[in-house]
């Protein structure tokens, strides 16, 4: 598993290793599986590439992958940008996926800056069996995110004090802990899932100014690649801005620009901060991930180092 904060290079250097090690990429992004939605999430494919349909059956789930012809990409445009997807979506696609990979003999490498993509795989997430209440989602929704969690520190206050700031802010993740804790009783928890694979953790990393200009340098091809038009082309399509795939980063920030005539550098500016943040949070998160072994991009020659320890797993 390759892993870390955005703008770190982590696609490139999967691709290498799936090129060097017989591997299939597995994408851990929570909005690159939305089809259409491609500038934004910086799907950021190889030229030459081309979308398949594979044999895998998977509910009602078309599932696909882009292959070069020596290679194939995983985990990317699963789902209409109109569905929501869930962690327990991904779980469940991802496990067959990954036992279709095994089976062809070839080695799953997962990439991504979604940690608790990341964490489904490795540990599990007993919770994730726990379905969507519309019911319960329709009765909280258009409540504040204090309302909410006045109403989670009730139900639990411990899981509530736990919290980060970003998720005490979240309305939607803030409805999901709500819908957990009022009917975790109802379904068997599994407390013991911890997954049986022999896993390597890759954790790229860099100085917070090294990433920051990253992230700049990324808005700004973004801007280039016509993000802008690729929105507009979404809304005329009858996508809502209230869609989830449409609460992610290189999008939301969009909409007072086209629907109350924000500025395209206010955008922008909002756009890499936010951006920025997000490679906090991501930090924050993988740090209390045991095993993760970091490695420095910013060093000379660090690309060898890593290829060296995955190789010595690879070959024990």
């Amino acid at each position: 598993m390759i892993c870390g904060p955005t703008a770190t290079g982590k696609t490139s250097l999967a691709i290498n290793f799936a090129k060097k090690f017989n591997g299939e990429i597995v994408s851990a992004d929570s909005r690159q599986v939305y089809k259409h939605l491609d500038i934004g999430t910086g799907k950021d494919l190889p030229k030459n590439i081309e979308y398949r349909i594979s044999s895998i059956e998977f509910k009602d789930i078309e599932v696909g992958y882009y292959s070069d012809g020596k290679i194939r990409l995983w985990g990317y445009d699963l789902v209409e940008p109109t569905v929501e997807f869930s962690v327990a979506n991904y779980l469940s696609s991802t496990e067959v996926i990954l036992a279709d990979i095994y089976k062809r003999g070839k080695l799953p490498i997962i990439v991504g800056g979604t940690g608790l993509y990341i964490r489904a795989i490795t540990e599990g997430i007993p919770t994730a069996v726990i379905p969507k209440n519309p019911n319960l989602r329709r009765l909280y929704l258009g409540n504040s995110a204090i309302q909410l969690q006045e109403i989670l520190a009730r139900l639990n206050p411990i899981k509530f004090a736990f919290l980060n700031q970003s998720d005490r802010m979240n309305p939607r993740r803030l409805i999901r802990a709500i819908e957990i804790e009022e009917n975790i009783n109802k379904h068997k928890i599994k407390t013991n899932n911890q997954r049986k694979f022999d896993s390597l953790l890759i954790g790229l990393t860099a100085d917070k100014e090294f990433i920051r200009k990253r992230i700049e340098k990324r808005v700004n091809v973004r801007i280039k690649q016509g993000i802008e038009n690729e929105i507009k082309g979404l809304i005329e399509s009858g996508l809502s801005w209230e869609k989830q795939s449409m609460n992610t980063l290189g999008y939301k920030e969009w909409r007072q620009y086209f629907e109350n005539g924000k500025s395209r550098e206010e955008v922008i500016n909002e756009w890499i901060k936010d951006e920025i943040n997000y490679a906090k949070r991501q930090m924050t998160w993988f740090k209390k991930v045991k095993d993760i072994l970091w490695f420095d991009i910013e060093k000379s020659g660090w690309q060898k180092v890593v290829e060296s320890v995955v190789r010595r797993w690879h070959n024990k």
